[in-house]
């Protein structure tokens, strides 16, 4: 692994703060990229090309002297395939919802991804969910119900893939939280890109469309600004610690909004705000209280930045 620090000073703290600002800014214009390609390819297709482009990333997120040959050697490979099953699933489904709905509606249904792992980790992990929690994940969903309003407006199956993509992640997290203490980084995001490959592979044949220039230029732009995301990443929780740089991925609807705005002319209105603020705060609350009670960041290998 990357040699990492055993204590953190303000600076690298800060620096590391910003780092994980800087990806998710970079994992939102991916998702940006993504939007753009809605109707002009299948989403097999899409993933399948924006995963190409991801691969050549894993070169620098590897670490130095380290053979491609040990990124395979798996302590539980059955539960890394489980979890690039979530990871591959929640792509689909995300891409079917960026290419569908709104940025903000479809961000606000993805961020619903710790209030469904709160619930998840009660079967699985056999955690004990408090009060604090439960009220957590009840405003959350208060959140999306703002922001959606169902009733008021509309739903499609783009609303559907939102909430599904979501499920899917918090299944990913969970396995994530198993495998944690056994599996390197490096050796879960390969398998999980070669995973999304193979799936999407034959299924994106029968509709496959000829990319234009135009296509392949967003297609190498997400899947740069994707895996890169991934590397910077990593870099800030060499930096930081995990719970200091995880927050970060809140500002996703912040740029939402902005990109939503001056690409796609999609302006929220006041309510949608207001959702937008409960869901934010609804998974703010989960992950610090979660830290409290597990020190998930702590106990995960891929997670953690202290040897």
């Amino acid at each position: 692994m990357l040699a990492l620090p055993s204590t953190f000073d303000s600076r690298d703290m800060i620096e590391g703060v910003a780092v994980g600002f800087l990806s998710y800014l970079l994992f939102s214009t991916a998702d940006t990229c993504i939007k753009a390609l809605g109707g002009r390819m299948s989403i097999f297709e899409i993933l399948f090309l924006v995963t190409l482009a991801t691969v050549p990333t894993l070169g620098f997120a590897k670490p130095r002297g380290e053979p491609w040959g040990a990124v395979f050697r798996l302590h539980r490979p059955g539960l890394v395939l489980l979890r690039a099953f979530c990871g591959t699933m929640a792509g689909l489904l995300g891409v079917y919802a960026f290419t569908t709905l709104p940025f903000a509606e479809a961000y606000a249904l993805l961020f619903l991804m710790p209030a469904f792992a709160v619930i998840l980790s009660i079967p699985i992990l056999g955690e004990e969910v408090g009060w604090r929690r439960w009220l957590a994940v009840a405003l959350g969903f208060v959140g999306v119900l703002l922001v959606v309003r169902p009733g008021f407006r509309e739903l499609h199956l783009g609303h559907l893939a939102a909430a599904g993509a979501s499920v899917f992640a918090a299944m990913s997290m969970i396995v994530l939280r198993i495998i944690g203490r056994t599996e390197q980084r490096i050796s879960v995001l390969t398998v999980v890109y070669l995973f999304a490959l193979v799936v999407n592979a034959p299924l994106m044949i029968a509709d496959f469309t000829v990319p234009t220039w135009e296509d392949l230029g967003l297609v190498a732009l997400a899947g740069g600004a994707g895996g890169f995301g991934q590397i910077s990443m990593m870099v800030a929780i060499k930096l930081a610690p995990t719970n200091r740089v995880a927050p970060a991925q809140y500002s996703q609807i912040i740029w939402a909004v902005i990109f939503g705005a001056a690409f796609f002319g999609e302006f929220p209105d006041n309510v949608a705000f207001v959702g937008m603020a409960l869901v934010v705060g609804s998974g703010l609350f989960t992950f610090f209280r979660e830290e409290q009670l597990y020190g998930w960041s702590r106990r995960t290998l891929l997670m953690r930045n202290r040897p």
